[in-house]
């Protein structure tokens, strides 16, 4: 029997794409020879996972998971709604969003915690799941959210599961006011966060980017006006204020009353709760956004598997 060593495993999982623990396996079953070992993982359905990696995966779950005063998200994308309403997706998604509370935030950090029960990490438990249900899959993304004291308060849009939907918002509260009163503030703010969908929590954390080029596209159309620079300086000012009224969170107007500040209304609750309070941060993960999925032409397909 060949000597399994980690480079042999290594060279496995190169190969087929399985993951770590299973090409171990594989080996020692087949006494440490290579290509057998992919024969037994195919036999398995492991070795699938590696041919479907190039497929977009745009659709899946987001989730979110609270324990205590932490709070976190995870996205897991796969390639069809229909595996979003697979029990073991759904499973995997929830426990991962349990993982990642210890995660703070960081996917490698993620996808290499142990999966519970399975002697695998995460990120091989993921192409285990590939193997299994047959479509593409990625652990895409993360965050987390924790204060000293007050509470996190999640709030999952188009749910399908408990904690398991299409949009996954995180609020942070910090106050040491009374916990079930904040958390009910919490998840009002984070409801509104799943309507308005703000890029920032306050004008100072406003991406410098995204501030340059809004204020130059502004200043070309005030100066489109004709008028003196004093006065451009003055409209693109006041163009500024309505911006972040749109893309910051404590200048939003609240979607609850449709009236105040979302700042107004945290500090007026401080008064109501008798003691300060600070909304430290929010996360709003919403599915697929960002990814560019691919366009089927279904007769172009059909026309490929007939060869014409």
């Amino acid at each position: 029997m060949a000597e399994i060593t980690a480079a042999l495993v290594k060279e496995l999982r190169d190969k087929t794409g399985a993951g770590m623990m299973d090409c171990k396996k594989a080996l020692t079953e087949t006494g440490g020879d290579l290509e057998a070992a992919v024969d037994w993982l195919r036999k398995k359905g492991l070795s699938a996972a590696a041919k479907k990696a190039g497929r977009t995966a745009a659709e899946g779950l987001v989730a979110a998971a609270v324990s205590g005063t932490k709070g976190a998200a995870v996205e897991v994308n796969a390639e069809t709604d229909f595996v979003a309403r697979n029990e073991q997706f759904q499973a995997f998604a929830a426990q991962v969003a349990e993982l990642a509370l210890e995660a703070g935030g960081d996917i490698e950090a993620l996808k290499a915690m142990d999966y519970p029960g399975s002697g695998r990490s995460v990120a091989e438990e993921l192409t285990n799941l590939i193997a299994t249900i047959g479509e593409n899959m990625n652990l895409r993304r993360t965050a987390a959210l924790e204060v000293s004291d007050g509470v996190v308060c999640p709030y999952i849009h188009s749910a399908v599961a408990e904690g398991l939907g299409k949009i996954a918002v995180l609020v942070a509260l910090e106050s040491t006011a009374d916990k079930a009163k904040l958390t009910e503030l919490g998840r009002q703010i984070a409801m509104h966060v799943a309507a308005a969908n703000p890029q920032a929590l306050d004008v100072e954390s406003v991406d410098q980017a995204m501030l340059d080029r809004e204020r130059e596209v502004l200043s070309e159309q005030a100066r489109a006006s004709g008028k003196p620079e004093e006065i451009v300086a003055k409209m693109v000012e006041g163009r500024m204020r309505k911006y972040y009224e749109e893309v910051v969170l404590l200048e939003q107007v609240y979607v609850i009353d449709q009236e105040s500040k979302v700042k107004k209304v945290v500090e007026q609750a401080g008064k109501d709760l008798g003691a300060p309070v600070r909304l430290a941060g929010f996360v709003r993960f919403q599915l697929g956004e960002g990814i560019e999925k691919e366009e089927a032409d279904f007769a172009a397909e059909v026309a490929a598997a007939r060869g014409g």
